[in-house]
């Protein structure tokens, strides 16, 4: 046990020392997070021995409530609702488009069965908030416009849609499905905002109305709201990670005390499971054998970046008469990141 918590320990000073100095050069810090976790690994420096994806699944399936819910509360819905519409069809049309497309791409290049080319689609089709939120307000871009609450409200909002995708497919590839996907799709949808309504009501409420005695209980209570968010609309029927997103939306919108110091604290745990998460894929990962694959998947990225993201971003934004200049912008602001991991291990343990 003692091990363990050196190890932690030493693992979350490396990673944030290390992104102060890498960072400067261009280094993602979700790369740096990765790489830390191979050098841990079994064909690492360290050598730790872990492939129990199992765990990795409950671990990640934990860690992405928090980021989303993060990207939910800090998503400033005044300058996003004027670019609602095409934003949420960006997050939903989108996402299929790219699965769609990137599926085809598996199955006609890499001959798998067109189910496992939409299976993959399916996990890499949405874009990571954390890491767009991260790169729009870090580097000081001053995008013109409503590009950045686009993107923002876009990267945060089509993490659910990859999900229902990825569950739909492999569904299908299990006889599980029952047949009626629209139904599915739907009651998930409808559970999923219903609960997020009247959960976040009810903590407006409360924390308007209830005062505790100690400041230190408003982010245990905000955290509390996260998880029954995405626990009681999975217990439903509905889709736990759209029920949180929407949930993080209502009460970061609203006017409730202590908000500064609940935001400062839903920050530190949102990048704090990321650095998990990705440390825990580089454990995961055996370098030994990622040249058994690294050309099918840059192939995919390279497809992704130059067709599919693009093809789908265009055919949605040409009807909004948004400028070519920023449909480029907006098409390349697709970096993959925490959800598809999770979505990827939930996979990997499906069976």
């Amino acid at each position: 046990m003692i091990n363990i918590m050196i190890i932690c320990g030493l693992v979350l000073l490396i990673s944030i020392t290390s992104t102060k100095i890498l960072y400067k050069f261009g280094v993602p810090i979700l790369l740096i997070f990765i790489m830390l976790g191979m050098l841990f690994g079994s064909d690492g420096i360290v050598g730790i021995y872990f492939n129990d994806y199992q765990l990795t699944n409950k671990i990640a399936t934990v860690a992405l409530i928090f980021i989303m819910f993060f990207g939910g509360f800090g998503t400033n819905w005044s300058m996003a609702k004027p670019v609602a519409i095409p934003s949420i069809l960006l997050s939903t049309l989108g996402v299929v488009f790219t699965a769609g497309l990137t599926g085809v791409f598996c199955f006609l290049v890499f001959k798998t069965t067109l189910l496992e080319g939409l299976l993959i689609g399916s996990i890499v089709g949405s874009t990571d908030a954390a890491s767009v939120f991260a790169i729009l307000r870090s580097q000081r871009l001053n995008l013109k416009g409503s590009i950045a609450s686009m993107l923002e409200l876009e990267s945060g909002s089509n993490d659910p849609c990859a999900y229902m995708l990825t569950t739909i497919v492999l569904g299908i590839m299990s006889n599980s499905n029952n047949g009626n996907i629209f139904i599915m799709v739907l009651s998930q949808i409808l559970l999923g905002g219903m609960v997020a309504v009247v959960l976040a009501k009810l903590s407006i409420y409360l924390l308007r109305h209830f005062k505790f005695e100690i400041e230190g209980f408003y982010p245990i209570f905000m955290t509390a709201i996260a998880v029954l968010a995405y626990s009681l609309s999975e217990y439903l029927g509905g889709n736990g990670y759209l029920c949180v997103y929407i949930t993080g939306i209502i009460i970061g919108n609203a006017k409730i005390p202590h908000k500064k110091s609940i935001f400062q604290f839903l920050d530190g745990i949102s990048w704090l499971m990321q650095i998990m998460l990705f440390f825990l894929l580089g454990l995961l990962a055996f370098p030994s054998k990622i040249p058994l694959v690294i050309g099918k998947g840059i192939l995919i990225s390279i497809f992704m970046i130059l067709v599919a993201r693009p093809v789908a971003i265009f055919s949605i934004l040409f009807w909004f008469k948004i400028p070519i200049k920023q449909q480029i912008f907006i098409a390349w602001v697709g970096i993959r990141g925490a959800a598809s991991i999770v979505f990827a291990i939930f996979a990997e343990t499906y069976g």
